[in-house]
């Protein structure tokens, strides 16, 4: 008789994940798909199953659930980490012989330079500042959450972006659109970081090399989210009692309303305004080495993407219902 799972077995799962200091929303990605292999086979233990039943799992998410392929490849991620790192029995090259997922090239949603001006004027605030930011820069959703009062250098005009997406540092010119509503910014932060001293709130959080050596420089104004949430709230990784940044879906309801009052008909999110930065600079003559690396691409064939979208007849010439 199968036994279901102790609940101690997710925890080793969270455990080995932060011991490789992967990121929480890998943490809960990862989780959640374990679970949902684990549901599968009606609680039976994964260490009872193997390569065909993560198979016929994977299959199953794409003939029946009709995931996408990177939803499939999720899945696939974390049940080989699943295996490998946590019950260190290694699925092995080559034993995954799944259904693959239909894949399907789909162009990135891009807004002219007229929509992203009239969606930000309908935005206000902080919601309206990230926006700006996000589309000044190119920083990813949740690389603009993460960023510190340290990260703005008003002398150098530049704005750091620390262990982004592939763990990767790197500096971007600041807007100087942006520099006053951000002096604005930080000093709201101070306010609401000497409240928090006044009243004892435990530091934010670190990352995990300073969280060990320097416990108490979250403490600092420096290391302060610049976006951050208004309430205090329960750190669900050490259960610490401590502010956070401002919660993605606050952004996200923002973007939503001001898209609806200007009537685009485009799906507007906020990567929306990453990829309308990308194509911007590229129709205004950018070279594709310099775009690629003020995204953080590690392939210059990810940021080609973006030709296929730039504002111009790719073949020259007009079509010949405008010839009538």
């Amino acid at each position: 008789m199968n036994q279901s799972p102790k609940p101690k077995f997710m925890w080793l799962v969270r455990t080995k994940i932060r011991s490789l200091h992967y990121s929480y929303q890998t943490e809960k990605t990862y989780a959640q798909w374990i679970k949902r292999f684990i549901h599968f086979y009606n609680l039976k233990h994964p260490n009872d199953m193997g390569a065909e039943e993560v198979t016929n799992f994977l299959s199953h998410l794409a003939v029946a659930r009709k995931v996408s392929p990177a939803t499939q490849n999720q899945a696939l991620c974390a049940l080989v980490f699943l295996y490998k790192k946590v019950l260190n029995t290694p699925l092995g090259e080559n034993t995954i012989d799944a259904v693959r997922a239909k894949y399907h090239k789909n162009l990135p949603v891009v807004l002219s330079v007229s929509e992203v001006r009239n969606v930000l004027s309908k935005m206000h605030g902080l919601p309206k500042l990230m926006a700006q930011i996000i589309y000044g820069t190119g920083l990813r959703k949740s690389e603009v959450h993460r960023l510190r009062v340290k990260d703005i250098d008003f002398d150098r005009n530049q704005i750091s972006v620390r262990r982004g997406k592939g763990n990767k540092d790197r500096p971007l010119p600041l807007p100087e659109t942006c520099k006053d509503d951000l002096n604005a910014q930080i000093e709201f932060v101070k306010q609401l970081h000497l409240k928090d001293r006044r009243e004892n709130i435990d530091g934010v959080e670190l990352p995990y090399a300073f969280e060990r050596k320097s416990p108490n420089v979250g403490k600092s104004l420096a290391w302060q989210w610049l976006f951050p949430s208004l309430r205090i709230s329960t750190d669900p990784r050490t259960l610490i009692i401590r502010r956070h940044h401002v919660h993605p879906s606050v952004f996200a309801k923002h973007v939503k309303k001001a898209v609806e009052e200007t009537e685009i008909n485009k799906k507007v999110t906020a990567h929306v305004f990453r990829h309308s930065f990308a194509t911007h600079l590229l129709e205004s003559g950018a070279d594709i080495r310099t775009v690629q690396e003020l995204l953080g691409h590690t392939d210059v064939r990810t940021t080609q993407i973006y030709t296929h979208v730039l504002n111009r007849n790719p073949s020259g010439t007009l079509s010949p219902l405008d010839k009538l």
